[in-house]
């Protein structure tokens, strides 16, 4: 019986991921930049909902009458009994996340409804989609009163076809946009950051003919410097079209035909200035199918492991990294705009960076395409963070899919170079399991950019003397290690840190994905007084010393950039809800750690370790 019983559930949860996995999102059109777009961004109108009363009725059940948020319905008579209104209701600026916009929801975790009215003269031929670069964590949209369909993940882009359901005048939108955490979800319910709600990125009505160029994969083939690879897809009802690849400066033009799938492969010889940090190079790509045409900024680039070393263009490469949330450099809240990259990688490369890791999730494409501008390579990860529900499907299904998102987003960006599938995640069968299948999603996704996890590695002490093993089981399914580690805050004290080995039987490189403590800004003191910026100091110098003797390190990402918001800390004066290991504050002043970490990279950049 009680195998019954599981296999039952089993049924039951991989009937729920399909039925989550359904959800009438649209296939996301790529690059949606260079198509013709109308910005929905500014002020919406919005309600906050903590009883999710806008969508069911006191028993618990969907509302399908007047009182149901999406409607927008007016009282058609002074005794009619409406209990919301939308236009008298406030507003919130979009993109943008509630908790800094209104001091009342600076904690809010729970529903709120936003409407914004548009109209549209929409092209008899054409198709109309709207395109949402993010909402966290799920969302609900609706138009007109009718359903356009579901989103869940808080981090990855997601778009619905209106073209039938779009009319010339007063189109009402309607989304549902709740940041509850569930310990189904991805991340779970426990985290270091900020739990930001709302339409955190762009909303945009996407214009495209009716066959169009949904998505397109153009990268320098796996083990070349000259082949370049990839695919394209035509959505629409001629899927059999001749489609022209032209990369102008490059005196490149393609010819090839999709399927009766609307999909060709290609590949063709490419004589190119290879991107690197040194020089960040894009071409315009234009990408000409009988039907529409799109045209982008890619950069043409290799990365490969041989043994030990990580080869950037066939080349070894030290990563000088620094990790970074996604907020706002001069403001606490969510990031989103080219400002924000511009100035959160300006500081990177003025710490003497060649490499950020984008954590714990997915962020905005115009970090991506900074990146891209800018020369920082980039790696970047789904938010499979900490301890999550390992055995269930549905939660597997939902990282899979956010990992497909963000994949299916950036898979264009020279900078991007690592796909990351998990963060200090405890070792189990089941996790195990898990993980691989995410690491094989992305091999099988992209080929063409290596696959790591920030691990934990385990101490042992002998005779006083501390080596530190990595030995996790899922290191021999990774290109590239990561590994977490906080001597000196903590672990063992600062000093210490001077006399630990490092072994792996991997024979992998290592990128040291975390380490630092915590200081707030102007708070001084000896260098063994906690929470000051000379124990800051004192950590990140004992740091380098061990890190120095580390023979497989390739790289490091210390822990983290800046400040940012974690319901977590919660101690007064010194944390006050925000994680001090930034070396740059809340407020953009520099830490004294933040020049020793600047001459240490200044140092390698001149005499690159080998």
């Amino acid at each position: 019986m009680t195998k019954l019983l599981r296999s039952l559930t089993l049924v039951l949860c991989l009937l729920l991921a399909w039925s989550r996995g359904a959800a009438e999102t649209a296939p996301l059109i790529a690059n949606i930049n260079a198509r013709h777009t109308v910005s929905l961004d500014g002020q919406w109108q919005a309600i906050v909902d903590p009883y999710d009363v806008g969508a069911l009725d006191y028993r618990a059940q969907p509302l399908k009458n007047n009182n149901a948020f999406f409607k927008n319905y007016k009282p058609q008579s002074e005794s009619e009994l409406v209990e919301y209104d939308f236009d008298t209701s406030g507003q919130l600026q979009v993109p943008g996340d509630w908790n800094t916009q209104r001091d009342s929801l600076l904690f809010y975790e729970g529903s709120v409804w936003y409407k914004r009215t548009f109209d549209y003269a929409q092209s008899p031929k054409n198709r109309l989609f709207v395109h949402f670069g993010a909402c966290n964590y799920f969302a609900a949209v609706y138009l007109n009163g009718e359903e356009l369909g579901e989103h869940e993940g808080g981090f990855t882009p997601f778009d619905f076809e209106i073209t039938d359901r779009v009319r010339a005048h007063d189109n009402f939108l309607v989304l549902r946009v709740n940041n509850a955490r569930g310990k189904d979800q991805v991340p779970t319910v426990n985290t270091d950051w900020w739990n930001y709600g709302g339409i955190t990125r762009p909303v945009t009505l996407v214009e495209v003919p009716d066959t169009f160029v949904q998505d397109y994969f153009i990268q320098v083939e796996k083990g070349t410097t000259n082949q370049i690879k990839g695919w394209l897809q035509l959505n629409g009802r001629q899927p059999q079209q001749n489609v022209t690849i032209r990369i102008p400066e490059a005196g490149v033009s393609r010819t090839f035909q999709t399927d009766s799938r609307g999909r060709a492969e290609f590949s063709f010889r490419a004589d190119l200035t290879l991107w690197s940090p040194e020089n960040p190079k894009l071409y315009n790509v234009e990408i000409a199918a009988e039907t529409d045409q799109a045209t982008d900024r890619i950069g043409f680039r290799s990365i490969e492991v041989r043994g030990t070393d990580i080869l950037l263009n066939g080349k070894p490469i030290f990563l000088r990294g620094i990790s970074l949330h996604e907020e706002a450099p001069m403001r606490a809240s969510r990031a989103w705009s080219d400002d924000d990259a511009r100035t959160l990688l300006g500081w990177a490369k003025e710490l003497g960076c060649n490499f950020v890791r984008l954590a714990h999730y997915p962020h905005n494409e115009a970090m991506l395409r900074m990146a891209d501008q800018m020369g920082v390579l980039v790696w970047e990860e789904v938010p499979v963070y900490w301890t999550i529900q390992w055995e269930n499907p549905g939660t597997l299904h939902n990282a899979e899919n956010q990992l497909k998102e963000m994949i299916a987003r950036d898979h264009n960006r020279a900078a991007l170079i690592i796909y990351s599938v998990a963060n200090e995640t405890p070792v189990s069968d089941a996790r195990n399991r898990f993980l691989r299948q995410l690491i094989q999603d992305a091999h099988s996704a992209d080929s063409t950019r290596l696959v790591s996890a920030a691990l934990q590695a385990n101490g042992v002490s002998e005779g006083g003397h501390i080596t530190i093993h990595l030995n996790d089981p899922i290191a021999s399914d990774l290109d590239v290690l990561g590994n977490n580690e906080y001597i000196g805050w903590y672990v063992h004290r600062p000093e210490e840190a001077d006399s630990i080995d490092w072994a792996s039987e991997y024979g992998k490189p290592l990128i040291m994905s975390e380490f630092g403590g915590d200081a707030l800004f102007g708070n001084h003191g000896d260098a063994l007084a906690r929470w000051t910026e000379e124990y800051q100091e004192n950590l990140y110098q004992h740091q380098l010393v061990m890190l120095k003797r580390i023979p497989f390190l390739r790289g490091m990402t210390p822990w983290v950039l800046k400040d940012f918001r974690s319901p977590r800390r919660t101690l007064p004066r010194m944390e006050d809800y925000f994680n001090r290991k930034g070396l740059v504050s809340d407020h953009g002043e520099k830490k004294k750690a933040f020049f020793v970490l600047q001459k240490f990279y200044r140092e390698l950049q001149s005499a690159p370790p080998r």
